[in-house]
């Protein structure tokens, strides 16, 4: 039987680097404050309750024609989210990092279009629910229509193992 592999998609700056290195246990992936750091996807080994698993972190997944963005912009936009989908597409669980704070944005509707077709199990994963003040806002991304939301805080830690128990 093979491992695992289960994908992090989202768009730029949800902190889905952030996750990914709460899950390893270590700072494996690049995390800055400024978007577009990571760009290739990145594999990593992760285990939960003894369950072993390939984790990839895709950097933020972009729509080509987003507005702002400059032609050489646009150009590393597609070549990131063709890196995501590809991802995707090899991934046995995919999870959608979205941001608490911000709320749904117009990127997330489009990302979870894409991953409603994607025929993958979705674990939605609300980030930044930093103490239980914030949870009642993960509701909010019921409405993406990829299932009832999971609020964690990936820089605190908190509720990580109901999101691992999910992904599960």
């Amino acid at each position: 039987m093979s491992t695992p592999l289960v994908a992090v998609v989202g768009r730029p700056n949800v902190g889905k680097s952030t996750l990914v290195n709460r899950i390893v246990g270590r700072r494996a992936a690049i995390v800055e404050e400024r978007p577009g750091v990571t760009r290739d996807r990145k594999e990593f080994d992760a285990d939960w309750q003894g369950r072993v698993f390939r984790l990839v972190d895709t950097g933020g997944w972009l729509a080509p024609n987003d507005a702002g963005l400059t032609g050489e912009e646009t150009a590393l936009a597609a070549k990131v989210s063709k890196q995501a989908e590809a991802a995707m597409k090899e991934a046995d669980v995919l999870v959608l990092v979205v941001d608490a704070v911000t709320g749904i944005t117009d990127e997330d509707q489009r990302v979870a279009r894409v991953l409603q077709r994607s025929e993958r199990p979705v674990v939605v994963a609300v980030n930044k629910v930093d103490d239980e003040r914030r949870e009642a806002d993960a509701w909010e991304f019921s409405r993406l229509g990829l299932g009832e939301p999971v609020p964690v805080s990936a820089l605190h830690g908190r509720l990580s193992g109901e999101l691992l128990d999910a992904i599960e």
